[in-house]
């Protein structure tokens, strides 16, 4: 073993964040998107010197194989989701400025900040857990990240015209369009109405703020308490909401970034216990998607090692 730096270690690295961001979106799991960019360099870091040194593009190199992690992951998600108990969401993930600060004082390294756009909102990535695995690579890679298809089938070992093909059935499922025509700041007016309505324990306003066929999904994971099923109907919604202050006294509701949306935060004594995502279409809530499992609260709790 030379003592010498590798010259190459920090362009490998600056793929790092990238990668974290491609795996998230693929996976809707921060933690397994940390997984596969630790396997992917250590799949780099098994080969010989002169192994790495015949790659052409590493960058190239370190995103096929991420890619395929997590298409291999993905393959096996519907085995593992019949073990989850009640219903899977995916991570919620808080503004980059909202990190949870650990011990240290020092908030999530950089590298491992996933940017939030349009392809993280909950919506999004709830219609793209629909998907098939296939689907979803060949979606994400080409619609979101902007790789040709010849390059998405290199990478999922598909022809270029299957992978066009998975691509666009993909695209019949998100619909014409997942982007909400109410203003950001009309959604923050409507979660902070929420917000306050809730405080108030109405439950007029609250019925009046969602969606007649409004739904709210709840993700314990058998760690926390949460509805298994989801809620349908606004009356239903709201009545739900309010018990939720009945059993749980002495709640905080704080208004924070949810995947780069306006959300709420519920913490108790402090401790973060539920992040909430909204989507709201024109003046109402359609979807509320409370995550409450303790394992992908991690970035929201002062306890994280981030």
């Amino acid at each position: 073993m030379s003592d010498e730096p590798d010259p190459s270690l920090s362009a490998i690295m600056s793929e790092r964040r990238g990668l974290i961001n491609l795996a998230y979106r693929l996976l809707g799991s921060l933690a397994d998107a940390e997984d596969v960019v630790q396997e992917t360099y250590a799949r780099w870091y098994a080969m010989s010197g002169p192994q790495r040194d015949g790659i052409g593009s590493p960058g190239a190199w370190l995103t096929t194989v991420a890619s395929r992690i997590c298409l291999d992951l993905l393959g096996s998600a519907r085995a593992r989701r019949e073990r989850y108990v009640g219903e899977w969401i995916p991570e919620p993930l808080p503004d980059p400025a909202e990190w949870a600060t650990g011990p240290s004082g020092g908030g999530a390294d950089p590298a491992d900040r996933v940017t939030l756009d349009e392809s993280v909102t909950m919506a999004f990535l709830v219609v793209l857990d629909s998907m098939t695995p296939a689907e979803r690579v060949a979606f994400v890679l080409h619609d979101v990240f902007r790789y040709s298809f010849a390059e998405v089938a290199e990478i999922v070992g598909r022809t270029p015209a299957a992978c066009r093909q998975l691509a666009s059935s993909a695209r019949r499922r998100l619909g014409p369009s997942q982007a909400s025509a109410t203003s950001p700041a009309r959604r923050a007016g409507i979660v902070r109405d929420f917000k306050q309505a809730w405080e108030a324990m109405d439950i007029h306003t609250l019925i009046g703020l969602l969606d007649p066929d409004a739904t709210a999904t709840g993700d314990g994971g058998g760690l926390a308490s949460a509805v298994l099923r989801p809620i349908e109907g606004a009356e239903q919604v709201a009545r739900h909401i309010l018990a939720i202050a009945d059993v749980a006294p002495g709640l905080t509701i704080l208004e924070r970034t949810v995947n780069g949306q306006p959300g709420l935060v519920a913490q108790q004594d402090g401790v973060t216990v539920t992040v909430a995502a909204f989507e709201v279409v024109g003046d109402r809530i359609t979807h509320i998607w409370a995550v409450r499992n303790p394992e992908k609260l991690r970035p929201w709790t002062s306890e994280s090692s981030f």
